[in-house]
């Protein structure tokens, strides 16, 4: 069994594993290929400008993260086409559908980012241009394979003239229209084949042979070789969009039921997993990981140690089946905490209705492990990972929890993949994320983002204005949208691009989604009214950004639409990551 994912960039540490592994197979399956060549992966994945070409690099690998084949796969934004660059299956594993699936994933990727098609070399399979009748053997295999795509070699141009006199098995010129049906115009195919020769070839093919080349292209359309190898003269359409990209990586607080509070009026209950759950598993979308277990250490990074050994001890001193309530604050000297834990509950609090009872320092840190398991799933190459957790996290500040929150999940992921790169910290709550603001709010390798309604009307009501930007080196590098009390999902979607635009162009390597489902219409703690429809047109927006993109549930509390707005917001976000232009 093998999954196929792909790879922009080239610094996390399971894309240099695979990265390396793909230099391997070209060593092996194109020994004559130059070694610099090889080695300029890793620089054609992250300078696009330099090579003048997106480059997008495709692994097949399996559960232990072994190579069995890739692709490497060119995207030209400026002509809008895609450029085959290699592909291959490693030694020993050929035949065994590697190739089929990986090409069938770059042509829904080709069509995805709306180009006119994929160009490609091919040798050929004319005795007169390939002496080797062993070569002429694989070369006819591959022309076969590609014909059942209705791809064939450009007929009547020079393309397939060797740059060096008597040099053998010059290439053909491949060019698959992906299925649409569409004519190549000869003013478009002189335009590429100059960036072709000049962008891939231009240190070894001279000006006056591309202007050679270029000029060959006399038909308009382009013409192709008659089918040679089968009887299809229709291209097949792609029409399966759903089998392309990687799952998202799925990790469920599996323990969030021992903390159940049954008080009146209390909305943070076990029904929450279960109605999400419900939804999203029949999906597809997901595949699901067992959460491990991480030393309280990265908790601690981001809490004050006091606060997490209040929490610790307090929680377990509190009996079964009872709950504490702050009732007493420190707003005249904060200095001088009380002796009796309870009472010190409001030293660490910043509401009355965050209770502390036996079982909530145990959920909220399996919560954590259950957000760094997603966060290293992201280290390890899945695009997108969902930690699905209660209790929620992003109202727990440094050294404050509240907002039924008590350890900041999102806040704890966020420093944790900050090691690897800047990290922007995007909350979606109907409330707003005033633990991410409070934990990054001197630094500048975090962005945090917040769209939530406005702090005169909404909970946590003491933060969240615009004017709040960061200090120090943190300035402006805190991002709030407070909004008014009625809103909906089209004046939401204005909001959420103005965002998205701030997040871009901080540029961050890692993406931590606070997902709150509580702007649905009808939620008892907000007031906006955003449809099924708006949570997959938000989550297709930010699945546009394609950033390694971990998400972490926060509010939401209607029960009867909490899973169908989480599997829309799933679905848009899946497909827009994995396909830039989806049919209606």
């Amino acid at each position: 069994m093998f999954r196929i994912r792909s790879i922009y960039d080239s610094s996390l540490p399971s894309n240099v594993e695979a990265i390396e592994q793909v230099k391997r197979i070209l060593h092996d399956q194109f020994p004559g290929l130059d070694e610099n060549d090889i080695a300029k992966i890793n620089d054609q994945l992250v300078n696009p400008l330099k090579h003048r070409f997106r480059t997008i690099l495709f692994v097949a690998d399996d559960s232990s993260r072994r190579v069995k084949g890739f692709a490497l796969l060119m995207h030209a934004t400026d002509l809008n086409f895609c450029y085959l660059d290699f592909i291959s299956a490693a030694r020993f594993v050929t035949g065994r559908g590697i190739g089929s699936a990986l090409y069938d994933k770059i042509r829904e990727e080709a069509l995805a980012l709306g180009t006119i098609g994929i160009f490609f070399e091919c040798l050929p399979d004319d005795p007169a241009l390939c002496r080797d009748r062993e070569v002429l053997k694989q070369n006819a295999s591959r022309l076969r394979f590609y014909e059942r795509y209705g791809i064939r070699p450009v007929n009547n141009t020079a393309y397939e003239t060797p740059v060096r006199e008597g040099d053998d098995c010059p290439p053909y010129l491949m060019f698959d229209g992906l299925g649409q049906g569409k004519p190549l115009p000869r003013t478009k195919a002189r335009e590429i084949v100059r960036a072709i020769l000049e962008r891939k070839y231009g240190n070894v093919c001279p000006e006056s042979y591309v202007e050679m080349v270029v000029d060959s292209f006399k038909d308009d359309p382009v013409r192709f070789r008659n089918y040679r190898y089968s009887k299809n003269e229709i291209a097949p359409a792609i029409k399966n969009y759903s089998g392309g990209g990687m799952p998202i990586a799925l990790i469920i607080n599996d323990k969030h039921d021992i903390h159940h509070v049954h008080d009146r009026g209390y909305v943070e209950s076990p029904v929450r997993i279960k109605s999400i759950l419900q939804e999203i598993l029949p999906s597809g979308y997901f595949e699901t990981f067992e959460p491990r277990v991480y030393s309280e250490k990265h908790i601690r990074a981001v809490h004050d140690g006091a606060f997490v050994d209040y929490l610790k001890r307090v929680c377990n001193n509190v009996p079964e089946n009872k709950s504490i309530y702050p009732y007493v604050f420190p707003i005249r000297n904060g200095t001088r905490p009380p002796v009796e834990l309870p009472i010190r509950a409001g030293y660490y609090c910043i509401d009355t209705f965050t209770p502390l009872n036996h079982n909530a320092f145990l959920a909220a840190k399996r919560a954590v492990d259950c957000t760094l398991t997603a966060a290293d799933k992201i280290l390890q190459g899945y695009p997108i990972a969902y930690s699905l957790v209660r209790p929620p996290g992003h109202h727990a500040e440094r050294r404050a929890f509240g907002g039924f929150c008590y350890f900041n999940s999102a806040a704890v992921a966020a420093n944790y993949l900050s090691v690897h790169g800047k990290v922007a910290v995007l909350d979606v709550d109907y409330h707003h994320g005033n633990g991410q603001q409070n934990i990054f709010y001197k630094r500048n390798d975090v962005l945090t983002v917040s769209i939530h309604g406005h702090p005169r009307i909404a909970y946590p009501y003491f933060t969240g204005f615009s004017d709040e930007t960061g200090i120090g080196p943190g300035e402006g590098f805190n991002v709030n949208y407070p909004l008014q009390e009625q809103v909906d999902g089209n004046l939401y979607r204005e909001v959420l691009e103005k965002a998205l635009k701030r997040i871009e162009k901080f540029s961050p390597r890692f993406l931590v989604v606070a997902l709150g489902l509580d702007t649905a219409k009808g939620d008892p703690t907000g007031t906006w009214s955003l449809s099924a429809k708006n949570f997959e047109q938000n989550g297709a927006l930010i699945g546009s950004l394609r950033r390694p993109t971990l998400v972490v549930q926060e509010g939401g509390y209607k029960a009867r639409s909490l899973g169908v707005n989480a599997r829309n917001f799933f679905k848009g976000m899946w497909a827009k990551y994995h396909f830039r232009h989806m049919p209606e």
